[in-house]
């Protein structure tokens, strides 16, 4: 199996991909990987967050490697690289995690103070 050389994807990726807000080009500098994983059968995927150096927007990119095929999906996020690693090893939320929320909302009176000291 050949081993994938991230950072050269990286180094791709800030060369090719503008910022979706401003069009400026990412900085490598301002580009961390938070994730990635290599299966045996030349695939990869990445989750890679960018800071803007132009107009500060942040992107995370979600980046699946198939062979020599390359996809990559980007979305404008608030969080910073730090936020987007902690959140990423966090369980995803279940089906009955919406289902208590909406039970929860539908009898919210509003009283936030209420809500969070009980």
């Amino acid at each position: 199996m050949k081993k994938i050389d991230f950072q050269k994807v990286i180094e791709w990726l800030s060369f090719a991909l503008k910022c979706p807000v401003c069009g400026y080009k990412y900085n490598l500098d301002r580009t961390k990987i938070i994730d990635t994983k290599q299966e045996e059968n030349s695939q990869a995927t990445l989750l890679v967050h960018s800071d803007c150096a132009q107009c500060k927007s942040s992107v995370v990119f979600g980046i699946s490697i198939n062979g020599g095929e390359i996809f990559s999906v980007g979305m404008i996020t608030d969080l910073t690289s730090n936020d987007t690693k902690k959140f990423s090893q966090r369980q995803p939320l279940s089906s009955n995690d919406v289902l208590d929320l909406r039970r929860f909302l539908k009898k919210f009176d509003g009283n936030f103070v209420k809500a969070f000291t009980s």
